[in-house]
């Protein structure tokens, strides 16, 4: 018999089949609610210290109080990981208003439902990874505050389903003839004379955790790293392209809205960027046991 998953819900752990939320939780009624998930790899976190700190954040433009302390939250995610035996996968973290009668207006008091779980999933040399995806693109149906991870993901669902539908691995949304970024993913272009270019930080896109680091290995690695938009037109032309997320770290695209990008192959700059990536999280998580074993 197959065990039973081990998730957090309401204060305490328990087994999946158990955990419940309130019928008039927020989270449900009105998608008042964020969330962030953080890649394992090893059976340890992988730039949990930026997912916990844009947690914190996107809490904070909302009004909603943290439920634990961001030491104690990390030590829910490490022993979820623990419990479940997880050791390549990602680790979902939920916090929504709380309870309350259904109303626009939210009482100031209430107490923040959390929520959290593993899921076991492949995130290093997965196929895409190897051989590439296809994106399409479509008008931005999203709010205007992209800037917060909140739950509100229909408009990503619906789209992402409209391009599986015709064929596509996914879909990069587009607003005022330019690219604003993937409905899961940052997304990025490599120009003909090497420069990385992803849409700089606003309202507009979600702040890429993954993003996040990439940019700093293209600075320690003296890659030129420029954050400007750019159009569908300029991406068609691209060397390459490529997407970043938790949970596809680095992959290579290499067809866009059915243009050819470079020879159709995941370009050089993608293959080193992937490649130094994983190595510098695992060089990391190595410092990190280190440093722990030489506390204890």
């Amino acid at each position: 018999m197959a065990k039973v998953a081990q998730v957090y819900c309401n204060r305490r752990y328990m087994p999946e089949d158990e955990a419940r939320i309130g019928l008039f939780d927020r989270g449900f009624l009105f998608a008042d609610a964020v969330y962030e998930v953080t890649a394992v790899m090893g059976g340890r976190l992988i730039d949990n210290d930026f997912h916990l700190n844009r947690l914190q954040r996107s809490l904070a433009e909302i009004c909603i109080p943290m439920p634990v302390t961001l030491p104690e939250m990390e030590a829910i995610q490490l022993e979820l990981i623990s419990l479940n035996g997880l050791d390549e996968g990602t680790v979902y973290l939920q916090i929504s208003r709380g309870e309350a009668k259904r109303n626009f207006l939210f009482p100031d008091d209430l107490e923040p439902t959390m929520v959290a779980f593993t899921s076991a999933r492949k995130l290093v040399g997965t196929k895409a990874q190897a051989e590439g995806v296809a994106v399409d693109l479509a008008p931005d149906p999203r709010w205007a505050r992209r800037d917060i991870k909140t739950v509100m993901l229909l408009g990503q669902v619906l789209a992402k389903h409209a391009a599986s539908e015709k064929g596509f691995d996914d879909v990069w949304f587009v607003e005022g003839g330019q690219v604003t970024e993937g409905a899961s993913a940052t997304a990025f272009i490599v120009t003909h004379d090497g420069r990385v270019i992803t849409r700089a930080n606003s309202q507009a896109i979600l702040p890429g955790c993954t993003r996040r680091a990439v940019a700093r290995l293209c600075e320690d690695q003296g890659i030129l790293f420029e954050e400007r938009a750019f159009s569908p037109e300029e991406a068609f032309s691209a060397a390459e392209a490529f997407l970043t997320s938790a949970s596809s770290l680095v992959t290579p695209v290499i067809r866009i809205a059915g243009h050819r990008i470079g020879n159709g192959q995941p370009g050089p700059l993608t293959r080193r960027l992937q490649e130094i990536y994983v190595q510098t999280a695992f060089a990391e998580m190595n410092g990190h046991a280190a440093g722990r074993a030489a506390l204890a």
